[in-house]
């Protein structure tokens, strides 16, 4: 047997031809065949060799065949059969018609052939039987009308030849494996077959002819039509698909998309996906629909490039009157189907002459709608047309895009109950979070919140918190958790901190009296009795700018990070103290003294914390970052996100508050020793006095005048001694101190009418701004704060 290699060139007459009629090729076996040297032939036109005077009228379609006369080299003419099919440009030949003719010499291949009929039988079965050349000796009727072709038109020629596909070619390269070996193969071939315009999936059953002797003198082909089990099966694994490729995240617009981009091209050409706006049924989409339906393209997909099907692009709404596919399947509440073949699609195009036109130019045929409904409520709809594949939908097509749906339908609803609690968690966490930072005289500060990208809303928190004396507090927390629960906690957390900064209380005892507050709101929250899981996170520290020193403790928090004025970025070692909610455990603070112009940098640990980092590598990026920090706080904040943020957004919430101290000079600041005699009070008032006059606030001394008074006056009755006077001042207030020893703070009380006393406070309360006490670590200090100037209203 001979060595055989798929397009023998010398047995088969072979020629190409371009569009234009023009020969581009010539084999060895069309010279035997006419005569004609390749050099004589090649670029001239192909109707030259015809021997009549026929113009060469190639086909259109996919292949053609049939007997012309062709002129010999000689001058006689040759009854040739030709087969010719288009053929594609590849990277080993050029494109063009190839036209092949068997070379069957003198005597054709006899019909009764002892080693073709051996290959046959008779059977329903489409069999063929190849000779040791892989050429054509037999096949019964059904293969024929497999190909299509009757059997003494494609005798002796090569099923590459006779189909012309890349998949003849590798069905050839099968029967070549099995001609060599002797051992038997299945092969999986899809190809349109018998001139429809639908393609079939085929299984090749190939196997060794043997002699009397053993020895393998052909392959017989037995090709069994499995396209009703191929197309199960890509039912099937499209439906497994779509249980992996849609709701990968929980965004509406997204799983909107996969459903489309799944879609195409497994089932349509071309597929839209419009959403219902829940706003306009009062928040929830409604069960049943009437025209005409407001609905708004979420997304869609097409197999051409530039999507050139669409009219209206994603996030545009329209209304969609009765006639309309969308309308009349939302209305109907089931999957409706339409074609060009049925007759029923021209009441679709009547409705929108700019869709019609598209529908007319591109070709679409067939249309399905399909409601895309879940938990009894009705989304949206998807809307499947074809204009590439020639088949219209069936009934199993019908069955697959409601399956699909059906899937998609509960993932885009669970993506919208999603986004509507992460949006009211959002809200109320905006509501609980300051919308603008006071302006102090102590600090320059600047902040920035960023929920989860996934994990939904938390509960941290940032604060900035004037104190008495021109003093400041910062406060940074995050609690455990995420959803609105943890942004309730932590609003409620904020105000504790607020009220509890209101009495002056040092760090480490506000976060005593936090401790105790997250262990009652874990039993508040306990399910049948048993205890909660609230627990959270606290940073807090108090900046005064007259001394310049700052106090910190924090609650299992991370540390801040100091930047010093031209300095490099540092952790600062502060005692770590236990997470909030485990009780009984103390809390140590920690004091420094910051120079002006240093910057704080507190933040949550979703700033440095991530999947891919740990800590230590998120805090070294900080430093680069804040290293690099401008004069604008908002540009640093805005680089530190930039910096340690991936661009999808952050895993867990992130809060950062910058903040520069500034620093009181000496000159705005007043102090004085008081003696025990009341009759002295009147030389203090008079030395408040020339003060004022010095910083040029005479206009407050009336007022100060008194409150200096009352204050100092109290003080010797009541307190104890020492007592000092400290009169602080900024371009808008002015603030009175006392201090002394005694830890009784006095309170405010409405004298009778025939009382002597009792009317002092109630007098500084009307006078001040604002008044109050605060306990220090030697006694206490009555403070009152006088505005400088009038607001506007």
């Amino acid at each position: 047997m001979s060595r055989v290699y798929p397009f023998d060139e010398a047995a088969t007459a072979r020629a190409v031809i371009d569009e234009d009629g023009t020969l581009l090729e010539w084999n060895e076996g069309a010279r035997r065949l006419l005569g004609h040297p390749a050099d004589a032939v090649v670029g001239r036109p192909a109707a030259d060799l015809l021997a009549d005077d026929r113009p060469p009228a190639l086909p259109g379609g996919f292949r053609w065949e049939g007997t012309v006369g062709l002129r010999h080299r000689d001058g006689h003419t040759v009854p040739v059969w030709l087969l010719a099919h288009r053929r594609p440009a590849r990277d080993d030949h050029r494109g063009g018609w190839l036209v092949v003719t068997p070379l069957t010499g003198d005597r054709p291949p006899a019909t009764d052939d002892p080693l073709a009929a051996a290959g046959l039988v008779q059977s329903p079965c489409a069999l063929a039987v190849y000779d040791d050349e892989l050429r054509l000796r037999r096949m019964n009727d059904a293969m024929a009308s497999v190909m299509d072709l009757p059997e003494e038109r494609v005798r002796g020629l090569r099923l590459a030849e006779i189909g012309g596909k890349p998949q003849s070619e590798e069905l050839e390269l099968g029967m070549l494996r099995v001609l060599t070996s002797g051992r038997p193969l299945d092969m999986q071939a899809f190809l349109r077959t018998g001139g429809g315009d639908s393609a079939h999936a085929w299984l090749a059953r190939m196997a060794p002819v043997l002699d009397a002797e053993g020895r393998v003198r052909g392959v017989s082909l037995a090709a069994h039509d499995v396209t009703d089990n191929y197309r199960a099966r890509q039912r099937l694994q499209l439906v497994n698909e779509a249980s992996v490729r849609i709701g990968t995240t929980l965004d509406v617009t997204r799983t909107a998309q996969e459903l489309a981009d799944l879609c195409v091209p497994a089932l349509a050409d071309f597929v839209t996906v419009d959403l219902l706006d829940p706003e306009e049924y009062g928040g929830e989409p409604p069960a049943r629909i009437t025209a005409p339906v407001s609905l708004r393209r979420t997304a869609h997909r097409s197999v051409l490039r530039g999507i050139p099907e669409a009219v209206i692009e994603p996030g545009q709404a329209e209304a969609y009157p009765a006639l309309s596919p969308q309308a009349d399947s939302l209305t109907a509440g089931r999957t409706i189907t339409t074609s060009v073949a049925a007759g029923d699609m021209d009441r679709w195009l009547s409705w929108h002459p700019t869709r019609a036109e598209r529908v007319r130019t591109l070709g679409i045929h067939s249309s399905m709608s399909v409601p895309i409904q879940a938990r009894g409520l009705t989304l949206g709809v998807a809307v499947l047309t074809r204009h590439l594949r020639p088949d219209t939908f069936s009934a199993d097509d019908v069955l697959l895009a409601e399956e699909i749906t059906a899937r998609a339908a509960v993932c885009i609803d669970n993506a919208r109950r999603y986004s509507r609690e992460r949006e009211t968690a959002l809200a109320l966490q905006r509501s609980l979070l300051p919308r603008n930072l006071p302006r102090t005289a102590a600090l320059e500060a600047s902040s920035r919140y960023l929920p989860a990208a996934r994990a939904g809303v938390g509960g941290d928190w940032f604060d900035v918190i004037p104190l008495s004396g021109l003093r400041v507090a910062m406060v940074v927390g995050d609690v455990v958790g995420h959803g609105i629960q943890a942004s309730a906690t932590m609003g409620r957390l904020r105000t504790a901190v607020r009220t509890l900064a209101d009495i002056d209380l040092a760090p480490d005892e506000l976060l005593t009296h936090l401790d105790d507050l997250v262990l009652r709101l874990s039993d508040e929250s306990g399910v049948e009795g048993g205890p909660g899981e609230v627990g959270a996170t606290c940073l807090y520290a108090v900046y005064d700018p007259v001394s310049r020193r700052c106090a910190l403790a924090r609650a299992g928090h991370p540390p801040p990070v100091l930047v010093l004025p031209g300095g490099r970025p540092e952790l600062l070692d502060l005692p770590a103290g236990p997470p909030l909610g485990l009780g009984g455990l103390p809390f140590e603070s920690a004091e420094l003294e910051l120079p002006e112009g240093t910057v704080l940098a507190l933040y949550t640990d979703g700033l440095v914390l991530s999947r891919d980092r740990d800590g230590d590598s998120g805090r070294e990026r900080l430093y680069e970052a804040l290293a690099r920090h401008t004069d604008s706080l908002d540009q640093t904040c805005d680089h530190v996100l930039h910096c340690l943020l991936p661009p999808g957004g952050a895993a867990d919430d992130v809060a950062l508050l910058l903040a520069r101290t500034q620093g009181l000079p000496p000159s705005q600041v007043a102090t004085w020793d008081i003696p025990a005699d009341p009759a002295l009070v009147a030389p203090i008032r008079k030395q408040v006095v020339d003060q004022l006059d010095t910083w040029g606030l005479s206009e407050a001394a009336f007022t100060a005048e008194l409150v200096v008074s009352e204050l100092v006056t109290n003080a010797i009755r009541y307190g104890s001694h020492p007592i000092r006077l400290r009169l602080i001042h900024d371009a808008a207030t002015l603030i009175c101190e006392v201090s002394d020893t005694s830890h009784t703070a006095p309170h405010l009380r409405r004298a009778k009418i025939f009382d002597e006393g009792g009317r002092g406070l109630l007098l500084v309360a009307q006078l001040t701004q604002r008044w109050g006490s605060r306990h220090t670590a030697d006694g206490k200090t009555i403070w009152a704060e006088l505005p400088l100037y009038e607001e506007d209203f």
